[in-house]
């Protein structure tokens, strides 16, 4: 698994154009995490947030978007520059304190509502804080997918016993026999709306 700070990335864009990453010399190798914590980018399990940082503040309209151009998994997608980036063998995580974006990449079927709920049910069972949302299709530049929304609750705080309530936007999309989960968490109060719209709006097959 590689780890690179967002500013490794050559370029800003302010659109979904690919630029290409540099070599990365601050890259470092990272020992696997839990499946619930934001830095994994290989489980399906719902996003986490950490008690013990503190909920950032809301992504501004003149924010800098960086490209991620991962190779290795065929995919790019913008995100906001000075975020950091963590990719493994299948998928990459983006964020900033608890700001998480995950993508995990797989192979199987197309995604229906259906499968889904279904997906979303079997995490609850592992996350009992995990309440769903609404689950509907909707049409991305990329193709069809579906999108579902749900809420988790982090660990109480180990001091002052407060809890991160965070909001998660997932939406599941097939491209030829693969299939990429993208998940944008924003903790209870932060509006990344319009910023986390552009960013999904950019992912891209390659």
């Amino acid at each position: 698994m590689q780890i690179s700070k967002a500013g490794c990335w050559l370029g800003a864009v302010a659109s979904s154009g690919l630029l290409a990453a540099c070599g990365s010399g601050a890259s470092k190798s990272a020992s696997a995490v839990p499946s619930a914590t934001p830095t994994q980018t290989t489980s399906a399990g719902a996003l986490a947030a950490d008690a013990k940082s503190a909920a950032t503040g809301d992504i501004p309209d003149s924010q800098n978007f960086l490209t991620l151009n991962a190779a290795q998994l065929r995919i790019s997608m913008i995100y906001p520059e000075g975020w950091t980036v963590q990719e493994g063998t299948s998928g990459v995580s983006i964020q900033d304190k608890n700001n998480l974006v995950r993508i995990n990449l797989s192979h199987g079927p197309a995604p229906t509502t259906a499968s889904v709920r279904a997906q979303l049910a079997a995490l609850k069972q592992s996350t009992p804080s995990l309440t769903v949302g609404s689950t509907h299709t909707i049409i991305l530049k990329s193709g069809p997918a579906v999108k579902a929304t749900y809420t988790t609750q982090s660990a109480p705080n180990p001091v002052t016993g407060k809890q991160v309530t965070l909001t998660v936007d997932r939406y599941e999309l097939a491209h030829g026999g693969r299939l990429a989960i993208v998940e944008e968490g924003t903790p209870v109060g932060v509006d990344n709306v319009d910023a986390y719209k552009r960013m999904i709006a950019s992912f891209k097959w390659q």
